[in-house]
């Protein structure tokens, strides 16, 4: 048979070749694997959570502390005063956004530093990515909060709608915890609209990639643009109240 002529014939040739060292006993492979992470060498879990937790924290507390604030001067009425005077609801809100505003800068600063002491979180690339990121990412925060108190009849529903909508959000739909790839497709859609999607992303970028405004995009953007769908929400619930007084 040719076939047993030629197995015979290559066994008797990879036999001679091997016994004089003409070939290696077994093939040595010529390109070799090796999985290296770029950002993150050192799997710190700090890198991971601490970049996260930002976007949680100045995302719930200066909404919430904004919107306990509004409804408590709707419950003793001294909104009213505001109604009986020439200001109208956009300038009083914008008065209100600012004072918080710079209250929540406060909160963000104190985050940063705690971040930099503890875990030894440090900036990577361009430090602008993440003070505009921050900047507008709070003035988001503190509008979502005016629209959640105008909306709330006392400070019980201020607290549960950014307990609810605020936090559970920010912590499930902005690729926190979950991979937003891994996220089901209505609530994949809902996750466009969560500004700390967004927030995080740069977060992550300005302290573990450093790429700087390339790796950003548009996210500032973005959250500038629910920020002013929030306030402008917020000015018209309070624009019909102010009328109808």
């Amino acid at each position: 048979n040719a076939r047993v002529i030629q197995n015979g014939i290559r066994a008797v040739t990879q036999f001679f070749s091997q016994t004089n060292h003409l070939m290696p006993d077994q093939p040595r492979a010529q390109v070799v694997a090796e999985v290296r992470l770029w950002f993150n060498p050192g799997r710190e879990e700090a890198l991971y959570i601490v970049p996260g937790i930002f976007g949680v924290i100045l995302w719930v507390f200066p909404s919430m502390l904004t919107a306990i604030a509004l409804v408590r001067e709707k419950e003793q009425g001294t909104i009213v005063q505001i109604y009986a005077s020439d200001l109208s609801a956009t300038e009083w809100l914008l008065g209100k956004e600012l004072a918080y505003l710079i209250i929540a800068t406060g909160e963000a600063v104190v985050t940063l530093a705690v971040a930099a002491l503890l875990f030894g979180i440090r900036l990577r690339g361009d430090p602008s990515t993440l003070i505009v990121g921050t900047g507008v990412f709070l003035a988001a925060a503190v509008a979502f909060g005016l629209f959640v108190g105008a909306r709330a009849g006392n400070q019980t529903g201020a607290v549960q709608g950014t307990a609810i909508v605020g936090f559970l959000t920010a912590l499930l739909l902005s690729g926190f915890i979950y991979r937003l790839e891994n996220v089901p497709f209505p609530l994949s859609l809902v996750s466009n609209v969560i500004p700390a999607r967004y927030y995080i992303a740069i977060t992550r970028d300005a302290l573990v990639r450093g790429t700087g405004w390339a790796g950003v995009g548009l996210a500032p953007l973005a959250i500038a643009l629910l920020g002013g769908f929030f306030f402008r929400m917020a000015t018209r619930i309070l624009g019909r109240m102010q009328f109808s007084d």
